[in-house]
């Protein structure tokens, strides 16, 4: 299974907020951080904010923040939820099903049982895992 970039892109924000978990962060703090687009920042942070994982504050001395603890955000439910919109195949649901096979084929319940097993491994982990070991060297402000 590959991520989203959309997916990619909000556990990065995810993880730079829970290592910053005592000031508003930017999204072009995150931007310049992590090198990607402030534009697409600005999208993956709307998905988050509605969701209700961070909150977002408008304004001069506004920026994002986590909505919870970050040992409450379980990854696995997390992708699971951003990645419900990309079907892992066609035959899936919400995938545009033209398959031939469809009525005689036994992948898909073989990928059914690999993507349940695939969320069920990443329901192991929380943000607060994700950030632990290299907080300090991958993860604060200090380092922009």
């Amino acid at each position: 299974m590959r991520l989203t970039v959309h997916t990619d892109y909000a556990l990065r924000v995810l993880m730079f907020l829970a290592a910053n978990p005592d000031k508003l962060v930017t999204i072009n703090e995150i931007a310049v951080r992590y090198d990607i687009s402030k534009n697409h920042l600005m999208k993956v942070a709307q998905t988050l904010s509605k969701i209700g994982i961070i909150k977002s504050t408008r304004g001069r001395a506004g920026g994002l923040a986590l909505n919870m603890n970050s040992d409450e955000v379980n990854i696995g439910d997390l992708v699971q939820e951003l990645e419900r919109k990309s079907p892992l195949a066609e035959c899936f649901p919400g995938g545009e099903n033209s398959c031939i096979l469809n009525n005689c084929c036994n992948l898909r319940s073989a990928l059914v049982k690999a993507e349940q097993a695939f969320f069920s491994s990443l329901r192991e982990t929380t943000l607060s895992d994700l950030v632990q070991k290299n907080h300090d060297l991958l993860l604060r402000l200090e380092a922009v």
